[in-house]
This record gives structure tokens, C-alpha cells and sequence, in this order.
């Protein structure tokens, strides 16, 4: 334990050095609580070191924080009393370039003896993803990011945001359309700009749907990367935003009623640094444990949506015929279903994957990754297989004939998805008590809190959270 300190003390020193160098003073260690939003200690570029060494502390009742800031409690987490320990990652540690002066790194959490914290969900998203290293798998996952920016007023305060608040868009053009792009020219190319430098690469960048709205995807990774990456892409285009007078929003329903942001999280199997997906003559091309994989998640979504649509303003954005999925169905390039495989280009021996529809950027990515993890692995375990893919929407079917095909409308409410959690065997084992208890008490508490609320209100307080 001494030995591995000394070596992240002095990696620290080197790295601060660095930094310091390049007029870096200040060092942001974020972690993402159980309602998705990041919370984060800062210290000065030449504590790093000591930070490396000795983590910083920070209480465990973040597990329980609520996204309005309010605090519940767990069976094991709550109240005053306890203290962990952040440790940054070193290999993430960026010189940010939206904030200059700053950087970033994410944080594991242990306690003050040394052991992981068994709610620390980047740990928890490393160990299913060893978990599929040990069954001979590997998976390369991205996320989609959507966001909605105004122009910011003079003076603004998120508690003050209500149904009538004025919202001033800085472009006017057509969904998907380039005038919007030259509306926002100059912010759209420092945002790329700011994202490259940092070390992420861009896949895609293009307007959206909604008024204001755009998306940005990254390259994709091993699983606790793309969380990492997630968190940094946010904030990122949160302080480029700042930067040119805007505000960024990721809130699941910005509007109640108009189509909100998602956070689409894609992912690709992979044996042997061979694509599961590009199997000749398999059905769908997908080998069997790719098959068996997909299934485990089709089968646990409603149970996923706790995790990955975790707020009552999600429920806003989850509507059927908005292509976010809210169909217990899978089905091959169809944008309306929950999980959607993504076939690629012949040629293209890396472009098969795919696609969870249903998650937006209210969930903690690296909760998110885990959960989906696990719940493919105990596909894989049970051998379970895929129904007949969804064609066209199935939301303008009718009632009988959904039934017919086997279709069910997912959680329409957190209630609903959280009892499903609740009740879920294989992710209670995979996130073990503490931290499957948290979650289930941060949703409870969101329940409670926006219960009897309109949608138009939940938008509202919900609209600068995340």
C-alpha cells in the first residue's frame, strides 16, 4: 500500500508539473451521484500529488443527494457521520479548454482504510466490465450527447426557473438544418475545437430536433472510458457555452411536451478483437453470445430505466413515436424501438452495434454502463435468446396487435421502473446492497418529491440540473 502511494505520488508530481507549465492552477475531481448529477472537490495543481497519495475527503452522504439537492437515506447511507476518500485518475487527467487554468480528472471513492467504497459507481462500471473481460468479452461503448442551449440572461438562479420562464434561443433554423450551423458557427467550432484538444475525439456534431438543440457524438471505448468521456463532454460544452454568453441544458424534458435530450448509449461485443456482430450467415449477423447479450438487455429494461432514465422528467421525454424508444422491443435500424442494432456497412468490420434508445442524460454513465453490463452477462448466463425484431413504429399499432407481436410499453413512471430495480435479482447482485439501496432511495425520494406535480412545473425545476 505504501509502495503504490509512492508511485502515485510521484506519477502526481510529474503530471502537476506538467500542468503547472501550461498555466494550469487548479485541478476539478469529479464523481457523478446516484442522480446523475456531478459533484466535485478541487484542489490546487501542486496538491495533486498529495491528492494521488492520499485522496480527499468527502462525505458518503452524496449517495443519497436527490437532484434538487435535497438528502434522503439508505438502509446503509445517510446522515452526518462517515468520511471517504477521492483518488483521481491519473490516465483521464486533462488540462480542460473551456476553463483555462483548470483541469479534470475523474475520482474513484474508497474509505479511510483503503477499500473501495461499495457505492462508488466508477468502480462499480470497472467490475462488470472485468466481469465480461472474464468471460472472454469485450465491449466498446459511446454515448450520444444532446443538449439544448439560450441565451443566458444577465442574472439567472436555477431555483428561481419556472414554467413562465423566458427562454431565448440564439438560432432559429429548421430541425437538422445548416442554418443553424451558421447561426452558431463559431460556437459549434469551438466546441469541437475544445473536445479535440482534450483528447476526445468527435465523431459527429449536427443540430437536433427541438428548438436549440444539438448533438455531438464520440468515439467509442471500454466502458469506464466512455463514462469518463460523458462527464468530460458535458462540461465541456457547458463552459463553451458560458464562454459565448449561452447555456447549455441536458435535462431529459426542457420543455414539457416538445421532445427532450437523450444520452443514447452505444455499445459493440467484441472476442478475441473480433466483432460479434459481423458473424457470417448468423441471423442478423450477431454470434450467439452477441444474441444472448442483447437479449439480457431487452429483457431488463424496465428495470434498466431506474438507472438510466432516472428522474420523473425523464418520463416527460419518454412519448411514443419520438424515436426514444418506449417499447419493450428491439429491431434492426428502427429508431423507435428500445434497443436498435445498427447493421453498418458490409465492408466495415467494426461497424456493427448497438443502441439503447431509452437513456438520457439525467442517469450516471457510469451506472448506466454497468447496469447494461450486467444485465447482458446474465443474458449470456441464461442463454436467452431474441424475439422477432420490430418493424415500423409500434406505437401506431393498436392495442391487440402490440399484444399479438409480444410489444409492451415500458415504465411509463419512475414508480413503475423503480419497483422494477427494485425487484430485479441479477442487477441487486451486480451492485451489491449498498449501492442498489442508494439508488432506490434517491428514486423513491424523486418520486416523492415531485409527486402531484405537473409535467410542466417537473420541466421547469428539472431544466438546469443537469
Amino acid at each position: 500500500m505504501a509502495s503504490r502511494a509512492a508511485e502515485q505520488r510521484e506519477e502526481a508530481r510529474q503530471s502537476a508539473a506538467r500542468l503547472e507549465a501550461e498555466g494550469v492552477r487548479n485541478v476539478a475531481l469529479t464523481w457523478v451521484d446516484n442522480a446523475g448529477v456531478a459533484r466535485v472537490k478541487t484542489v490546487p495543481a501542486q496538491r495533486l500529488p498529495e491528492a494521488a497519495a492520499r485522496g480527499v475527503g468527502m462525505s458518503p452522504v452524496f449517495d443519497v443527494f436527490t437532484s434538487d439537492d435535497a438528502i434522503t437515506e439508505s438502509d446503509h447511507l445517510g446522515g452526518p457521520d462517515g468520511d471517504l476518500r477521492l483518488f483521481p485518475a491519473l490516465d483521464r487527467l486533462t488540462a480542460l479548454a473551456g476553463q483555462p487554468g483548470w483541469a479534470w480528472a475523474p475520482a474513484d471513492r474508497y474509505d479511510q482504510l483503503g477499500a473501495p467504497h461499495p457505492a462508488c459507481q466508477r468502480q462499480f462500471a470497472r467490475r462488470m466490465t472485468e466481469r465480461a473481460a472474464e468471460a472472454g468479452l469485450e465491449l466498446r461503448m459511446g454515448f450520444e450527447t444532446e443538449w439544448i442551449v439560450t441565451r443566458a440572461p444577465e442574472s439567472h438562479h436555477p431555483a428561481a426557473a419556472d414554467a413562465y420562464e423566458t427562454l431565448d434561443y440564439p438560432c432559429a433554423g429548421p430541425a437538422y438544418g445548416m442554418t443553424r450551423v451558421v447561426e452558431l458557427s463559431d460556437y459549434l467550432r469551438d466546441v469541437t475545437e475544445a473536445l479535440t484538444v482534450q483528447g476526445i475525439e468527435v465523431l459527429q456534431l449536427h443540430p437536433e430536433y427541438a428548438p436549440g438543440q444539438f448533438e455531438v457524438t464520440t468515439a467509442p471505448g471500454d466502458p469506464v472510458r466512455a463514462a469518463d468521456d460523458v462527464v468530460l463532454v458535458r462540461e465541456t460544452v457547458r463552459a463553451i457555452s458560458a464562454r459565448h454568453g449561452l447555456r447549455a441544458s441536458f435535462a431529459p424534458s426542457f420543455v414539457a411536451g416538445q421532445v427532450g435530450n437523450g444520452c443514447h448509449l452505444h455499445l459493440g461485443l467484441y472476442r478475441d478483437g473480433t466483432s460479434l456482430h459481423r458473424t457470417p450467415e448468423a441471423a442478423w449477423g450477431l454470434a450467439p453470445d452477441a444474441v444472448s447479450f442483447l437479449g439480457g438487455v431487452l429483457n431488463a429494461l424496465p428495470a434498466l430505466l431506474a438507472i438510466g432514465c432516472p428522474s420523473p422528467a425523464s418520463y416527460l421525454r419518454l412519448q411514443p413515436s419520438r424515436w426514444a424508444g418506449v417499447y419493450q422491443c428491439w429491431g434492426v435500424e428502427n429508431r423507435e424501438a428500445a434497443l436498435r442494432l445498427i447493421t453498418g456497412a458490409p465492408d466495415d468490420p467494426d461497424g456493427g452495434h448497438a443502441e439503447v434508445k431509452t437513456f438520457d442524460a439525467a442517469a450516471n454513465p457510469y451506472l448506466a454502463v454497468g447496469a447494461v453490463i450486467a444485465a447482458g452477462l446474465h443474458g449470456i448466463e441464461c442463454a436467452t435468446q431474441l424475439p422477432e425484431p420490430q418493424t415500423g413504429d409500434p406505437g401506431v399499432l393498436g392495442v391487440r396487435e402490440r399484444a399479438r407481436r409480444g410489444i409492451v410499453r415500458l415504465p411509463a413512471t419512475l414508480t413503475e421502473a423503480t419497483d422494477r430495480l427494485e425487484k430485479s435479482a441479477p442487477l441487486y447482485e451486480a451492485m451489491g446492497g449498498v449501492l442498489h439501496g442508494a439508488v432506490l432511495a434517491v428514486r423513491r425520494a424523486e418520486e416523492a418529491h415531485f409527486a402531484g406535480n405537473e409535467a410542466e412545473d417537473i420541466a421547469a425545476a428539472t431544466r438546469w440540473r443537469w
